[in-house]
């Protein structure tokens, strides 16, 4: 035990012999986790404070305590800031830090390309903060609607520092769902199939996939605003044309099944705590995981209930009014398996389960108020008040933040090796139980009584001043448990008593291992995997759950890492692209606009040439991938330069096609045409460029003997990227060459 308390010393305090060096440097997960965690407990910090700000502003009627400018900005960095730098951040660092352990792998699939994703976080997070010694910083909400956000609302370079912050993050929030897909798909154990997978693991592994199809919505709109504040362009700028409420569908497209990022890694850490301190299994462990996947299906078809109050039209409101109700449907199944889980068992009132159990209610209540924005007369009389604010705060902070302190209290001692304090634990959840009930609570009642959200202070009107004095007391009770956490988690790092291997008498494999586990995670040989409790089988082989609860075995079938990597990254640039190309058909299928027209400015016959020479370079890539599987090198060499010619080819013809645009007056800011034309092509031309320096690195290691036949595998990821680049050229050639969508 010494040993292990001597590593924790490493891991957590960063000694001598694992200095500040080693942690910037380090690919190891288990490390990139905990900095994941400490990046979301520094900005969660910082987020704190400025919800502290916001309280005491509305703390009393006529307050003056900020600016509204200030209040605005307070307002929009808290929103970022929580969303993307604390919630995100730290459900990451969990699945980083736990997700190869559950499923005895050494690391994740691809431990450089981790920590470039947690690299990506603190740079976005610092060009986000940046934006304060501008003097100018956002200040459009965290939601940055249009036309607030344009250009003419919005002159200073606040928002477009905003901009590039989430853009950054967003690419290192894909890159790490990537990852954590290859890792499961690829790397489990011998004998833990896809149905033995820790409930952690395949919820995770939901969370993942839809991060993958949810961050490039955003991408596309920050894409779009990006173009419309730095070249003039006007999608978002009604009275230029544009559309307001495009903005809104594409934010909420991802804002929505953001939701379901936060809320599934929740159900991730609830499903593991409830049945270790019920002494049970958890009941209907199918029923759990199923939910998990159709809450992904059925996520992108409720975006639109944040917009009832926009005029839709009642078709529209009943889609989104029904499939709102029915995506509570699959989390309600959960309420239900975990209340059973504990029905009958040998409950442990541990701090962790205290927090499991309060997650329960607490989910349910702002579970309960979202089926009520459901029914579209209710949405439109609360929409814009502070039962608004009530019940997502009930969703993201009495649900999730509370998973996450069970999680902490339960994971604790493996990542450390020592135990926190369960007296120290009991203070901060009845701590934090009266100050969130206290806080938001009341909201409900200042909602339902008219007050508006958004707004930095307000009259004097009945009741108002009461409750907001009691929802802003409220917030020194949760500052107060989260003061007793931080002084918990130091104390016990110095005086906490050793943990041992497996304190809670766990189920799954983490627990196998020493506390910390050692850098290659697993010493000795892994315990038999038979069932989806491996740990409980290897100390209760009486009572094993292969022996009554069998599973389908592992037939040892495993994909390969680049392939999977390859596709998921694909699937997350298919979507970027058909929002893009989505506001291209909504503002070039109605009637004619003035100033140039795909048909008056666009050499069709001369772009079809040159796309045929894109179409060819998937021939010739083709070719030498069969030549390099083959051994054939000097075929193979020949075929990528090809492939690598024509790539050039086809982007000096769309050189050739712009400067003939230009020179003819026709740019981005000249009318929507213009402004969708050269974004959707302008992208794709980025994408076969990086495609081309792909192929060019292959080239040159060519040259230098390092591509070979075992190398084919890494290159066919490389063509599947390459040929993805050319169907969507085939899509927008038909779209915008040839009007397929044209009235």
């Amino acid at each position: 035990m010494s040993t292990a308390v001597a590593e924790q010393h490493d891991v957590i305090d960063g000694g001598a012999s694992a200095g500040l060096l080693s942690w910037v440097s380090t690919v190891d997960h288990k490390r990139i986790g905990v900095l994941y965690i400490l990046l979301a407990v520094f900005f969660l910090v910082v987020g704190g404070i400025e919800a502290i700000l916001i309280r005491i502003q509305l703390a009393t009627p006529n307050n003056m305590f900020l600016s509204p400018q200030t209040f605005n900005q307070m307002f929009t960095m808290h929103g970022t800031t929580m969303v993307f730098l604390v919630g995100m951040p730290v459900f990451t660092g969990f699945s980083n830090y736990l997700t190869p352990l559950m499923i005895g792998a050494r690391d994740v699939a691809f431990p450089r390309l981790n920590a470039m994703s947690f690299w990506m976080l603190p740079f976005g997070g610092f060009l986000l903060y940046f934006s304060f010694l501008t003097g100018s910083a956002p200040d459009a909400g965290w939601f940055s609607y249009a036309p607030l956000s344009t250009k003419p609302y919005s002159l200073g370079p606040g928002v477009d520092y905003w901009i590039v912050g989430l853009v950054v993050m967003g690419i290192g929030s894909v890159a790490g769902a990537i990852n954590i897909i290859a890792t499961v798909l690829c790397l489990r154990a011998p004998g833990m199939s896809l149905q033995r997978v820790p409930l952690f693991v395949w919820i995770m592994l939901m969370q993942a996939m839809l991060i993958v199809v949810t961050i490039p919505p955003l991408n596309s709109a920050l894409a779009l605003l990006c173009v419309d504040r730095w070249l003039g362009a006007a999608f978002f700028e009604p009275a230029r044309g544009g559309s307001a409420l495009l903005w809104q569908h594409f934010f909420w497209i991802f804002g929505h099944p953001e939701v379901y990022v936060f809320a599934l890694p929740a159900f991730a850490m609830i499903s593991e705590v409830i049945p270790v301190f019920s002494r049970k299994p958890i009941y209907g462990y199918a029923f759990v995981a199923g939910s998990s996947t159709v809450i992904l299906l059925l996520s992108y078809g409720v975006w639109a209930h944040h917009m009832f109050a926009v005029g839709l039209g009642s078709s529209a409101n009943i889609f989104f009014s029904a499939m709102t109700m029915l995506i509570a449907l699959p989390t309600g199944v959960k309420i239900f398996n975990w209340t059973a889980t504990m029905w009958g068992g040998a409950i442990r009132l541990t701090t962790a389960m205290l927090f499991a159990i309060a997650f329960l209610i607490q989910f349910v209540i702002g579970g309960l108020t979202g089926v009520m924005f459901a029914a579209v007369p209710i949405d439109w009389q609360m929409t814009d008040t502070y039962f608004v604010v009530a019940h997502f705060h009930y969703v993201l902070i009495g649900g999730i933040v509370f998973a996450i302190f069970a999680a902490t209290y339960y994971w604790f001692p493996k990542i450390t090796g020592r135990m926190l304090d369960e007296r120290l634990g009991r203070w901060q959840f009845w701590l934090w139980l009266v100050g969130f009930n206290g806080t938001f609570m009341v909201q409900h009642f200042l909602g339902a009584m008219g007050m508006p959200r958004r707004v930095y202070t307000y009259a004097d009107h009945p009741g108002w001043a009461l409750l907001n004095g009691i929802s802003s007391a409220s917030v020194v009770f949760m500052a107060a448990g989260t003061l007793v956490l931080v002084w918990n988690v130091v104390r016990s790092l110095r005086l906490g008593p050793p943990a041992g291997d497996n304190p809670w008498d766990a189920f799954t494999l983490e627990w196998s291992t020493a506390s910390p586990p050692p850098e290659e995670n697993f010493v000795g040989p892994l315990p038999e995997i038979q069932s989806r409790r491996p740990v409980w089988d290897q100390q209760h082989p009486e009572h094993a759950d292969w022996k009554s609860d069998p599973t389908p075995p592992d037939r040892g079938a495993r994909p390969n890492r680049a392939a999977v990597c390859v596709w998921a990254f694909v699937a997350s640039e298919a979507v970027f692209f058909v929002m893009l190309l989505v506001a291209y058909v909504v503002f070039n299928s109605g009637e004619q606009q003035d100033g140039p027209t795909a048909q008056s400015v666009l050499n069709v016959p001369r772009t079809a040439t040159f796309s045929v020479f894109l179409l060819a370079s998937s021939v010739t890539f083709w070719l030498s991938e069969r030549a390099l599987r083959a051994g054939r090198q000097a075929e193979f060499t020949k075929w990528l330069t090809a492939t690598i010619a024509l790539g050039i080819v086809f982007l000096c013809g769309q050189a050739w096609e712009y400067a003939g645009l230009l020179s003819g007056g026709v740019n981005v800011a000249s009318n929507l045409f213009a402004s969708t034309f050269f974004t959707v092509t302008g992208f794709h031309a980025l994408h076969v460029a990086a495609g081309l320096v792909a192929l060019g690195i292959m080239c040159a290691l060519d040259r230098g003997g390092h591509v070979r036949q075992p190398q084919s595998g890494p290159y066919s990821a490389i063509g599947v990227y390459w040929h993805f680049v050319d169907v969507v050229w085939v899509l927008v050639f038909a779209i915008i060459y040839l009007g397929a969508f044209r009235l």
